[in-house]
């Protein structure tokens, strides 16, 4: 099975820990469901959401350098309705954004509107994605401290 960015999959809880879930996609392919992603509100226990065994949809957000998928299921889920004007973007002459909120939507012929994402959206998704690199590279040095630390003790 070729895993694609983007693509939305469904897979089966296989492990749950303090700061995300595994789901396995495929026999021998599985990422980690970030705490932060697994549901548009705020979550303090991962128990309260999910549980081992469980089937859910998951959008693969990043596969890193090292191979490890990163996966959202809050991304898998339809937009949440959101009160109040929408948000339209355009792009100035001086090639600037500008943003006007409660202007009327830009639309394409029977499309609907396009809906690109606030200036909020933007800044929590990179947030959440340097979140992410950052306590994987943070496990990653604390297993090999543990390594180096391990092997003195045996000595």
């Amino acid at each position: 099975m070729d895993l694609t960015v983007g693509n939305i999959y469904e897979g089966k809880v296989t492990g749950i820990t303090g700061f995300g879930a595994f789901v396995q996609l495929a026999p021998g392919k599985s990422g980690m469901v970030h705490i932060s992603e697994i549901a548009n509100t705020y979550v303090d226990d991962i128990h309260k959401h999910l549980k081992e065994g469980d089937v859910v949809k998951v959008k693969l957000i990043a596969i890193d350098q090292n191979g490890r998928i990163n996966l959202s299921i809050k991304k898998a889920l339809p937009l949440p309705e959101k009160s109040g004007a929408p948000t339209v973007r355009n792009a100035a002459p001086s090639g600037r954004d500008h943003t006007r909120s409660g202007a009327a939507p830009v639309t394409a012929a029977a499309e609907g509107p396009v809906q690109e994402p606030t200036a909020d959206s933007q800044f929590e998704d990179k947030l959440r994605a340097f979140m992410q690199r950052s306590e994987s590279k943070m496990s990653d040095l604390r297993m090999q401290k543990d390594r180096r630390s391990g092997a003195r003790r045996r000595r």
